[in-house]
């Protein structure tokens, strides 16, 4: 019988409506016209795929040494495990406590992780998606520490009340064995003991517990008599104990920077108390005391002096020094400066047996934003290169661009530049954390994430087969000069702090051709070269651009219908079209404004280029009248036309990079045509105006005398929160205003009132094309699409001079050509098919390397063939693809006559939209402020996806957002992580093989040799069989009201999530019988309660029945 299929209905009748709703348009194709979609609902799913980057805000680790792979816990309960290079898994616990403490059950392929809300989970990692099999949820006593001794499953579990309970982790039920804090201290003792600090077994005899209390007192516990064998005191509080390996002597270290050495045997003083960062006074005094020791641990060498590292301790006179980890090995002590405060440590050991000697090789030292692993073999303890993507926050991230399927040829290109960059001096051994598998997934596309960083930085991080490596780090502060001092820091500046932070960018992959925005409102044009060269002078270019309001409410309609073609001659002032050499010299002294003055200096130096991308081209917008320049909204380059443009609230500017010149520097309104239905006059909502003598930036130099945006109060300039790119511009909600997070600058941007900006119509994207400039024209030709915040898509045709020398001598035209559609929202993505539903990508040069020869360049050197002209006149060809904030729309070229419309949202607004190749189709991907991600057929905007994902609670996800081919997008879930997802079906049928695996078999080293003298006369490791201790038939059960058991999903969903292969429903009937006899384990427990409790009634029962049976009624 054929599965009813709803979504497949709901396609039917979505495309009928809008096929309906679009017959009435005119120009819309006829019904044997119409392009033929292969995308349906089925083709679409939404899932997380991976996480990369630093754990955030990390607050635990734990390692298994046989298996080699680390866990890591965070304060938000996250969990992110690592093995070789790219073997990386997230997984998160439900409730979002901080992880306290990681204990691995090594090589068992299982974990168990201690939360802040007093729970306790098991983690089976056998399974590509780690899940919880067991939790238990303490409700009376609050959980301090926990100890799991290898090979065995009672797990101890301290309290802050100073008790210790022990928890069976195959059942994770909890014996009815406890030893209580009362018990452990001695009677005469009068005050609390505080919360259990530490606890572990003696490495020579599993039947004696080291228990540390936080007040400075130390038990061993005798398991088996239940009682105390020896009591530490010491003065001063608690924070670790390690023992020694032959388990005679432990060390604790103390809150007042001092390490105490026991012997087991001898508990009425320290053995050794030290100081390590004391200084000693000559007289033989106490030293004075430090910082605590956080942490020490005491590993031994068969061969030489045993290793004792810690954390802490530093004299309080190290004011402003930094985190250290100091190790001690025989008489040398090194002290290894961090660059973040330490979270925990770990030494890393060749043997997981406690009672063997350890034979330390490495520390894997966990901070609060790095992981650093320490040689200890190596003399200097250098560092391990590190094969994690974790320095993603290097530098916050202020941008992400997401391109999958790019040419196959970049990764390799970018990678051979960026290994050159390498720091030196690392150990030149393997990365000690090596476990785990890599995935066995099909998907071999190159995929590339840029991030755009606070400090001027961009790194190109290769992103294929859901791994993430750096390729390459672009420093784009080198261009500009530094200010050495407060003092000396220019007063130009439009930001406060982070000048050179990275706003937006835009990158031709087939030509390698960059180009920057930054938030200094300067752009920077890159190209791409495998030569070192020096640049003796970095070129300029200097542009003016300011708001232009006017009185008249219409245009003179006597004018004509097209604009003129401009020209450079035309369109500005000597003064933008002249390329400096040096930074301009404009007028900033105190008598007057600020004018013709950059906010950045470009470097007069010359700028020694490494191979990689090499700057083109620098330009700088300048204060005007002593108003500063308005950040840029959006940009966009094109390589074969040779052309970058760029914009923000006062209109938008064309660049000649390669003749280095300015074509076109126009004000938003000046982009309608005076005929225009949709012109909208700007309005300034001041009444008076205060004249400016600076030079015209209109086209036609003809407004020389007009008035400047000038702020009410033209002192001093108004303070407001500002931050923006090519989806957040100034028409920002004030609900948005709630939203930002610390890591928006404060702006000095612009002294002009909120309303006035709002009032403003600002550029919000920009894309090249090959179409029809005008509604008459029958020829494709070179154009600009222009989208504007009031939701206006206007047209600029461009004229290009032939190529060769040709094009570096003339000039290249450029005419406004009016509105082609106007939309509800600003506009986010325009785009072209052709008339069969094709996507049409801008055009673009090959690239080629600049500093090559000229033989080599005119071989590479050929412009990529536009689209064949359209042959019949009067009949539509293209299909402009136009998104919002609030609608889409597809309007058929050159007619310009709406073919489709979809209406996104009428609640929130589109944050991001990007037209994606899928399947070998095309579609829209959109993300809304609600959450929501959805999809859009091409060209007939059905729905196909639309799934709550992802409120927006934070304005770093709206910041870094972005789709990409092939079903693949990105955000930035945390300050320091990229979260990865997908919305194609294909990809979440497929992750189960393309994730990496955790768990492989590995067989577990033998234990130590006991040796034939320690066999025979006693010694060595002693045994204990726990099992007879604190199983339930010798030490009964525990208080229900202590702890719930609550069972997990994690066996289940890993193996559903695993019946979907060749033998998915024998899987399927396996789980079936699974949980059936789950069930009937669950109705075997139910019986043995009820009848272990019938029996405790009949026990009962027969006692009283004993007691009072040989008694008269009157001794009752």
């Amino acid at each position: 019988m054929k599965k009813f299929n709803i979504r497949k209905v709901l396609d039917g009748l979505t495309a009928a409506s809008s096929s309906s709703s679009a017959a009435a348009q005119p120009g819309t194709p006829r019904e044997n016209d119409a392009v033929q979609e292969t995308l349906q609902s089925e083709h679409f799913q939404l899932c997380k795929t991976v996480r990369h980057g630093f754990p955030y805000q990390p607050s635990s680790m734990a390692f298994d040494p046989v298996q080699k792979i680390l866990a890591v816990g965070t304060q938000t309960g996250a969990l992110r495990l690592f093995g070789r290079a790219g073997v990386e898994c997230y997984c998160q616990h439900e409730s979002g406590a901080a992880v306290i403490q990681l204990q691995f059950l090594i090589n068992e392929g299982a974990l168990v992780s201690a939360l802040a809300d007093d729970s306790i989970h098991l983690w089976n990692l056998r399974q590509k998606i780690p899940a919880i099999l067991h939790s238990l949820k303490f409700s009376r006593e609050r959980i301090t520490y926990c100890h799991l001794p290898f090979q065995s499953k009672w797990l101890y579990i301290g309290t802050e009340r100073g008790n210790i309970h022990i928890v069976n982790v195959e059942s994770f039920t909890l014996s009815g064995y406890v030893i209580m804090w009362n018990k452990a201290i001695e009677l005469s003792t009068k005050t609390h003991p505080g919360p259990v600090v530490h606890i572990s077994d003696n490495p020579m005899d599993e039947g004696k517990l080291l228990i540390g209390f936080e007040c400075g007192v130390v038990v061993l516990w005798d398991l088996k008599s239940k009682k105390a064998d020896y009591r530490y005191n010491y003065d001063e509080a608690i924070h670790s104990v390690a023992w020694h390996h032959e388990g005679k002597q432990f060390v604790c270290s103390h809150s007042d920077g001092t390490l105490t050495t026991w012997n087991v045997r001898a508990p009425a003083k320290p053995a050794q108390i030290i100081t390590p960062h004391g200084k000693q006074p000559k007289d033989g005094k106490k030293p004075e005391p430090c910082k605590p020791i956080l942490k020490v641990e005491y590993k031994t060498t068969r061969a030489g002096d045993p290793f004792m590292v810690l954390s802490g301790g530093l004299s309080y006179d190290t004011v402003g020094r930094r985190a250290c980890l100091t190790v001690m090995h025989g008489k040398s002590t090194a002290v290894l400066e961090m660059d973040y405060p330490i979270v925990d440590f770990l030494t890393l050991c060749e043997t997981p047996y406690p009672n063997d000697f350890q034979e330390p090789y490495a520390v894997v030292v966990l901070l609060e934003k790095d992981l650093v692993v320490i040689d200890l073999g190596q003399i200097g303890y250098p560092i391990f290169e590190n094969p994690y993507p974790l320095t993603i926050h290097e530098s916050p991230v202020t941008c992400c661009e997401y391109f999958a399927d790019c040419p196959a040829e970049l990764i390799p290109a970018l990678y051979s530049v960026g290994s050159r960059q390498k720091r030196q001096g690392y150990s030149k051994k393997e990365w000690p954390i090596s476990g785990g598998n890599w995935g066995q997934g099909t998907q071999s596309y190159p995929e590339i994430i840029i991030t755009g960083h606070a400090d001027g930085s961009i790194k190109f991080w290769d992103a294929s087969a859901l791994m993430l490596q750096v390729l390459y780090k672009l420093k784009t502060a080198k261009v500009f000069e530094r200010a050495r001092g407060k003092e000396e820091k220019p007063s130009t500046d439009i930001v406060e702090e982070d000048p050179f932070a990275i706003q937006t960018l835009s990158w031709c992959p087939e030509s390698r051709m960059l180009c920057v925005a930054g938030v200094s409102a300067h752009v920077i044009v890159y190209r791409f070269s495998k030569q070192e060269i020096t640049t003796e002078v970095v070129q300029l270019l200097e542009v003016r651009m300011q708001c232009e309001f006017s009185d008249v409410d219409s245009p003179d309609p006597g004018g004509e219908q097209t604009p003129t073609l401009l020209t450079p001659g035309a369109s500005s002032s000597p003064q933008e079209t002249e390329l400096p050499t040096q930074p301009s010299t404009g007028s900033n002294s105190s008598d007057g404004p600020r004018d013709n003055i950059p906010c950045l200096q470009v470097r007069s130096s010359p700028l020694k280029q490494s191979p990689g991308y090499q700057v083109e081209l620098v330009i700088q917008l300048v204060w005007v009248s002593g108003e500063p320049p308005q950040q840029i909204t959006s940009l966009a380059i094109n390589s074969s036309y040779g052309l970058v443009v760029f914009g923000n609230s006062n209109g938008l500017a064309v660049v000649d990079y390669l003749q280095k010149t300015l074509l076109l520097n126009m004000g938003t309104s000046e982009l309608y045509s005076p005929s225009d239905p949709y012109q909208r006059q700007p309005r300034s909502p001041r009444k008076a105006r205060q004249p400016s003598g600076a030079l015209c930036d209109s086209n036609d130099g003809s407004n020389a005398s007009e008035d400047r945006c000038k702020s009410p109060t033209s002192g001093k300039p108004q303070y407001f929160i500002q931050k923006t790119n090519h989806f957040c511009y100034f028409k920002i909600r004030v609900f948005k205003l709630l939203l930002f997070d610390n890591s928006f600058t404060r702006s000095r941007s612009s002294s002009v009132t909120s309303i006035e900006r709002e009032s403003r119509e600002a550029i919000s994207s920009f894309h090249f094309c090959e179409s029809f400039p005008r509604k008459t024209d029958s020829l494709l030709s070179p154009c600009l699409l222009v989208g504007t915040t009031q939701g206006s898509v206007m047209m600029v045709a461009l004229s290009l001079p032939p190529g060769g020398d040709q094009r570096l001598q003339q000039p290249v035209g450029i005419s406004s050509c009016g509105t082609v559609v106007r939309l509800k929202g600003g506009i986010l993505t325009m785009a072209l098919l052709d008339s069969t539903g094709t996507l049409l990508p801008p055009s673009y040069e090959p690239w080629y390397d600049p500093n090559a020869s000229d033989e080599e360049k005119e071989k590479s050197r050929r412009r990529r063939p536009a689209s064949p002209p359209s042959s019949q006149e009067g009949q539509d060809s293209q299909f402009a693809v136009l998104c919002s904030e609030k609608q889409a729309k597809v309007v058929a070229m050159p007619s310009q006559t709406r073919v489709y419309k979809h209406n996104i949202t009428e609640t929130s607004f589109v944050l991001r939209a990007d037209v994606v190749q899928m399947g070998g189709a095309n579609c829209i991907a959109c993300f809304c402020a609600n959450g929501h991600i959805m999809t859009l057929s091409l060209p007939s905007l059905r729905p196909l996806l639309d799934v709550n994902y992802l409120p927006l609670t934070d304005m770093r996800i709206a910041r870094t957002f972005c789709f990409s081919n092939l079903g693949q997008a990105l955000y930035l879930t945390s300050p320091t992580e990229i979260q990865r997802i997908t919305y194609s079906q294909e990809t979440c049928d497929n992750l189960q093989e393309m994730l990496s695996e955790l768990f492989t078999p590995v067989e577990t080293p033998e234990a130590p040799n006991r040796g034939f003298f320690k066999g025979l006369f006693g010694g060595g490791a002693q045994s204990l069989d726990r099992e007879d201790l604190f199983g339930e038939t010798a030490a009964g059960k525990a208080s229900r009201s202590l702890a719930q058991h609550i069972p997990g999903p994690g066996s289940m969903e890993g193996m559903k999530g695993a019946a979907s292969g060749v033998v998915g429903e024998l899987a399927r009937a396996r789980i079936a019988l699974d949980e059936r006899g789950q069930k009937l384990g669950e109705l075997e427990e139910r019986t043995a309660a009820m009848m272990a409790s019938a029996e405790s009634f009949s026990k009962h029962a027969h006692d009283m029945m004993l007691k009072y049976k040989d008694k008269k009624w009157y001794q009752l």
